[in-house]
């Protein structure tokens, strides 16, 4: 009888003359790729967009561009503070610095306010109403990046130091004395690229270093608690040069924040997948003397669920190419193109190197049969010992689950359903910053704005209305709005004058929630007065941070709704087409999607009541959404095919079941403790957005292992009966 497909391909990877060639292709690509391309984390990061430019913040920020130069850039804020106020000299000290500027600008600098030309009493006016602050910025081109920036900051650091006598920038803020800090889009650019450069290494050492303890602590083997990480690292050594020469090419942006997510689910979800065929190799040696025989077979059994494991990730993972917000879609190829080549190493590279060790790999717990069991104890003298029944525990699970299915239901779904109704209450937060450490400079800076100058002078709003060439000044009506503080005096265009532009301080923090809800009412409201005026067709737009946080939780609110049905609909035609029955791939789906609010729910339980954090940030939901549903069904289609398997050698139904949760059990629940580990790791980063993703996303890794999978997913199997195989003739 000719061998399976599969039983083929496992002797190939692993044979006893093919082993050594499959290690041997994968050294030397990897040796390659990293002499001819260049790694990922040494690409310079995307610092542009995030939003389309359809949208009104980005339209505003080009006209800006185009019809007001002087505010016209990315503006680097410099922030000065003295607690017992800024005197004549230090003002005199800022000038002759943005003299320097001036005369020596620094690359990529394009305008700077002209503070060097006025009396300094005049520079005075600019200083907060306590005295004790002054943000002066400086603009510097879109086309410059991060790197050139940081250099300039460090420019600027000498720059400061030599004029004043002393380098304000890394003072206490506490302690007396003037202080200064780098803040703005820039000084957030900087920091953040250097936040996530610090968090890679970081990362990477936590994640492999829990591996390899929750691994020797299941395992107890050395080697095996190694091979994994040997393979998975080989792996991320191909994927990094790969991705490196796509963003040097400019096929894909690189993301920082996307290459730290990526480490932690290639050596997470790598790892497990590395587990569904060494286990399964284990059990088989118990039964099978030749270790290249069983090695074929541990593949033939293993790899169909673990390509379609991986295959839903990688779906999965990809329509975050669908998003329109920037961010999102950076992550779609370095997450989905990471698991596709760490899934392939698994099905070639990980045979090899089964095929080279054998049962050494297991040392010291060698699986033997049981003649050679015999041999073994008649070799050192010693009597046999007697064999534990295999995946004992899991079995009772698996018997109880069977046994009393409604119950099960319904204790799973009061846990699941009571987590879920926690999500609607969750707040969430639009500006980036807040999720830095409050020790960043950025973030300083940002603080010493926040509290000597009013709400609104944090970040006007920028108003631009086209007149139409008529005579038109609404200052007046505007400052009657009720959430209006201060309207300054109109500005017209410099090649356009019936292009206008008012700045407006709202009368709260212009990054609140509430603040964006002013901004919304703000776009009916001009229109009001546009048509009041005579103008009912008069277009305008609104820019400042307040205008482009609303933009992004528009943008991002549609991603949500396009890219999760459509991930949804996605995988349940992958299960469709895998498992060949319709009301299981639906009960699927269904389960993945009840934990993935259920995690959203406890996330925000740890995030707000235990760590204090006031708001979730806006990303979580997609992110841990698309994270949660396609890994989650990753461990539901190891345990479904071998119910399957069972069911197709004749097992009755109530068996087939116990036996799929005993013989899977252990390993996913392994697994499972693998990926929350590593997502974990997420949460031990000095960054709010990684802490919250890693906790809500581990939360859910959780509740699928312990909960959904082991429990509520055969229970619904047992109930639903022989309608869980329709319409599956073979089963």
């Amino acid at each position: 009888m000719s061998k399976h497909p599969l039983e083929k391909w496992g002797s190939i990877m692993g044979g006893k003359n093919t082993r050594w060639v499959v290690v041997a292709l994968w050294l030397i690509f990897a040796v390659a790729l990293a002499f001819i391309f260049p790694q990922i984390n040494s690409v310079e990061n995307y610092a542009g967009e995030e939003i389309p430019e359809s949208y009104t913040s980005v339209k505003a920020g080009q006209i800006i561009e185009e019809q007001f130069a002087s505010d016209s850039g990315i503006p680097l804020l410099i922030t000065w503070y003295k607690e017992s106020g800024l005197t004549e000299q230090d003002l005199t000290n800022i000038q002759a610095l943005y003299k320097d500027l001036a005369e020596n600008p620094l690359q990529g600098q394009e305008v700077i306010p002209p503070f060097h030309e006025i009396p300094v009493q005049a520079l005075m006016g600019s200083v907060s109403e306590n005295g004790a602050a002054i943000v002066t910025p400086v603009f510097f081109s879109a086309d410059e990046t991060t790197e050139v920036f940081k250099e300039n900051l460090s420019v600027l650091t000498e720059k400061t130091e030599a004029q004043f006598g002393e380098n304000p920038y890394e003072t206490n803020l506490e302690e007396d004395g003037l202080h200064a800090r780098f803040s703005g889009p820039v000084g957030i650019s900087v920091d953040a690229t250097d936040l996530f450069k610090a968090a890679d290494v970081q990362l990477m050492v936590a994640t492999v270093v829990i591996i390899l303890v929750i691994l020797l602590v299941i395992y107890r083997s050395p080697i095996l608690a190694i091979i994994p990480l040997v393979v998975v690292g080989i792996a991320f050594l191909v994927v990094s040069p790969l991705l490196g020469a796509m963003a040097e090419n400019g096929w894909i942006d690189k993301d920082a924040q996307a290459v730290a997510i990526m480490v932690v689910l290639l050596f997470g979800a790598g790892t497990d997948y590395c587990l569904f065929l060494i286990t399964r190799y284990r059990d088989i040696l118990l039964t099978e003397e030749n270790k290249f025989t069983a090695l074929a077979v541990a593949v033939r059994e293993s790899t169909g669920a673990i390509v379609m494991s991986g295959l839903t990730v990688v779906i999965g993972l990809a329509t975050l190419g669908l998003a329109d917000y920037g961010a999102f879609q950076r992550f779609a190829v370095p997450f989905s193109f990471g698991v596709l080549v760490t899934g392939f190493a698994v099905v070639t590279l990980l045979p090899a190197v089964l095929g080279i060790l054998g049962r050494g790999a297991f040392w010291p717990f060698i699986p033997r049969t049981v003649d050679g069991d015999k041999a073994y104890a008649l070799k050192k003298n010693k009597p046999v010992k007697p064999r534990k029944q295999n995946h004992r525990y899991m079995r009772m699970v698996g018997e109880f689950v069977t046994s009393k299915p409604w119950l099960v239901i319904g204790v799973t779904g009061v846990i699941l359903i009571g987590l879920a109704l926690n999500a609607p209450n969750i707040k969430y937060n639009y500006d980036l910053i807040s999720s830095f450490p409050e020790d960043m400079q950025s973030r300083e800076g940002f603080t010493i704005i926040e509290e000597n100058f009013t709400a609104g002078e944090l970040a006007p709003v920028q108003l631009l209305v086209d007149t139409q060439g008529k005579e038109l000044d609404i200052s007046a009506q505007l400052a009657n709005l009720p959430y209006v503080g201060l309207v300054k005096d109109v500005r017209t265009g410099e090649t356009n004058e019936a292009m206008q532009l008012y700045e407006i301080d709202l009368n709260k923090d212009p990054y609140s929630n509430a603040a964006m809800d002013d901004v919304e009412q703000m776009k009916t409201d001009v229109k009001t007065i546009l048509a009041d005026s005579n103008l009912t067709n008069g277009e305008f737009w609104i820019g400042g941070e307040t205008s482009s946080q609303l933009d992004k939780k528009v943008v991002q609110l549609g991603d949500e709704k396009l890219i999760q049905p459509v991930m949804i609909i996605i995988i349940f035609v992958v299960l469709l087409v895998y498992l060949r029955a319709v009301i299981t791939s639906i009960q699927l789906m269904v389960t993945v999607v009840i934990s993935f609010f259920s995690a959203l729910g406890a996330g925000w339980l740890i995030i707000h009541y235990g760590l204090g954090h006031e708001a979730m940030s806006s990303a979580i939901p997609l992110y841990s959404f698309v994270f949660i549903i396609a890994l989650g069904n990753d461990y539901n289609i190891f345990m479904i095919s071998d119910i399957w398997k069972n069911r197709k050698r004749g097992v009755p139904h109530k068996q087939a079941i116990s036996n799929g949760i005993a013989s899977t059990g252990a390993v996913i629940t392994s697994a499972g403790l693998i990926l929350a580990g590593t997502f974990l790791v997420l949460a031990s980063l000095p960054i709010q957005l990684l802490v919250q993703f890693g906790i809500v996303t581990a939360v859910g890794v959780v509740l699928d292992t312990f909960v959904v999978r082991p429990l509520l997913v055969p229970a619904l199997i047992t109930v639903f009966g022989k309608w869980s195989y329709w319409p599956n003739k073979k089963i």
